[in-house]
């Protein structure tokens, strides 16, 4: 075991929780992940910060959350100095390599009009090199490999349509010669030759849609065996606008007359849940190599997905919604110098903005004050922290300055207005709504998801109660470079934000006296 460990950090699109800890996890094969749990740990309570793709990675490589960050939708750009991943793991002599995309808008302050990087929501965030372009408007090297292999190309428009009327038919390529397979293949043809102290970003775009699969993963699960999504009982404007705008028909390519029915969206399931396991077979294919090669135990692993799917659920598809299968994300970390918290469970609340203070703090690197996010290393050592958060924060922008969303529209929105956000305690899930719309109070104890039970004149404590947690979490969490700096007459002066580890935060004017005295 060296001191200076690899990093793999593989980030799976769309895959939701309960595809590995939940009600799908019965359904669905994941022999790798599930493997790995045993000699890693796993956060069951593990949340997206905030949807979709561009936001989420942006919460996840900043450790920001969305209001503080800005990039609240794909296109809206996130500011050019704002720390990253990638490059606070250069402070610590780590060139970090990306095989696939951040999905991260550039800011334009810093390009010429002219400048691609500014013609693409899919630029690659700061730090990072793009060692394999995967994107998904792109994807040239994958196009390039499938022309040399003498596939007869389609129009990209209709690249993952399948090769046939029927959503199951298989994709037009080889299951070997998949965008998953691909990308999979360039990450061990590159770490074969690397040098120990390596750090990779892994990012599959699958099972993000749209759904079609190679065979045999089409067909590998039977739709008709497959739990039905959760039923649309909840009634609400923002539900109604969110089904209208997006359809199971809208998750495949080259069938726009597909039916909203329990068939189709059984198959889609089943192709989503074919995709998982084809992800994970690769996944193994990655923790193998790492074995073979004697460095399993010199690599950090962290296992996660930017985002989940609603998957039919509440009629719902895609995830730009307050459902938890929109939010609620699998979470796998193994560090191999802290074996007393394999095999482990951690049920506190996590969030996506905790990977990157994770991560850095284990290559020797103290997060910047901009980071929200917090070190799980405590969990890793199979502790259980005093001080921990007792709830979780999401939000969701679902408005566009520039064109309306048909959701926008449908709702008599702007932009500004456009916008949840969602606190989550050990019991309730609390949905507030700007724009005038009528929040939401589900109860986990009881039907959860099912009813809405907000107007109840019982529930009216604990609405109040989480409303100002709310907004006490707001306001414990301003944005700002600055929020943990002080000017005086002694000078510049900083309480870290992460300096104690555990700790949240600091008292900015006790350390001021304290400095003052010295």
């Amino acid at each position: 075991m060296t001191d200076r460990p690899n990093i793999l950090f593989v980030v799976i699109d769309q895959l939701r929780a309960d595809c590995l800890t939940g009600a799908l996890a019965d359904h669905v094969d994941l022999p790798n992940l599930q493997a790995l749990r045993a000699d890693a740990v796993t956060f069951l309570n593990h949340y997206s910060v905030c949807n979709p793709c561009g936001p989420s990675r942006a919460s996840i490589l900043t450790g920001q959350y969305a209001m503080n960050h800005g990039s609240v939708r794909n296109g809206t750009p996130l500011p050019h100095d704002t720390p990253t991943l990638g490059t606070e793991a250069r402070r610590a002599g780590y060139r970090p390599m990306l095989f696939g995309y951040t999905d991260i808008a550039r800011d334009p302050r810093q390009h010429h009009p002219n400048d691609p990087d500014i013609h693409t929501y899919e630029a690659v965030a700061a730090g990072f090199d793009e060692l394999v372009e995967m994107r998904l408007d792109e994807s040239f090297p994958w196009r390039a490999y499938l022309k040399s292999k003498d596939y007869d190309l389609p129009d990209y428009s209709l690249f993952y349509a399948p090769q046939g009327s029927d959503p199951c038919d298989p994709a037009f390529y080889r299951a070997e010669d998949s965008d998953t397979a691909f990308l999979t293949d360039c990450v061990l043809r590159d770490l074969a030759v690397r040098p120990p102290g390596w750090f990779a970003q892994v990012t599959y775009i699958r099972p993000h849609p749209p759904f079609v699969a190679p065979e045999p993963y089409n067909r590998m699960y039977d739709p008709a065996s497959l739990p039905r999504p959760e039923s649309v009982s909840v009634e609400h404007p923002f539900l109604d606008a969110t089904r209208q705008s997006k359809t199971a028909a809208s998750c495949v390519q080259g069938l726009p007359d597909l039916p909203d029915s329990e068939e189709t969206t059984a198959k889609l399931r089943a192709l989503y849940l074919g995709l998982a396991s084809e992800v994970d077979h690769h996944v193994g294919r990655l923790l193998s190599f790492l074995k073979d090669t004697g460095q399993f135990d010199d690599t950090m692993i962290v296992i996660t997905a930017d985002h989940g799917e609603t998957l039919g659920d509440q009629g719902c598809w895609g995830k730009s919604s307050y459902l938890n299968s929109a939010f609620h994300t699998p979470l796998i970390i193994r560090d191999p110098r802290k074996p007393n918290g394999h095999g482990r469970d951690v049920v506190q609340p996590t969030e996506s903005i905790d990977l990157t203070p994770t991560i850095l703090s284990r290559i020797g690197v103290m997060p910047p004050d901009t980071m929200d996010g917090r070190d799980l290393g405590v969990f890793l050592d199979g502790d259980v922290p005093t001080d921990w958060r007792s709830h979780s924060f999401s939000e969701l922008d679902f408005g566009d300055p520039i064109e309306a969303t048909n959701v926008q529209v449908s709702l008599g929105l702007g932009a500004s207005e456009a916008n949840l956000a969602i606190l989550r305690d050990g019991t309730h899930s609390l949905v507030h709504f700007n724009g005038g719309l009528p929040a939401i109070l589900f109860d986990h104890t009881d039907e959860g998801e099912a009813r809405n039970i907000a107007d109840d004149p019982q529930s009216a404590e604990k609405m109040l109660m989480l409303s100002q947690s709310m907004l006490d979490h707001r306001m414990s969490n301003p944005g700002g470079r600055f929020a943990q700096t002080m000017v005086s007459a002694a000078g510049v002066k900083t309480a870290p934000r992460h300096a104690s580890g555990d700790k949240t935060s600091l008292n900015v004017a006790k350390v001021l006296r304290e400095s003052a005295s010295l």
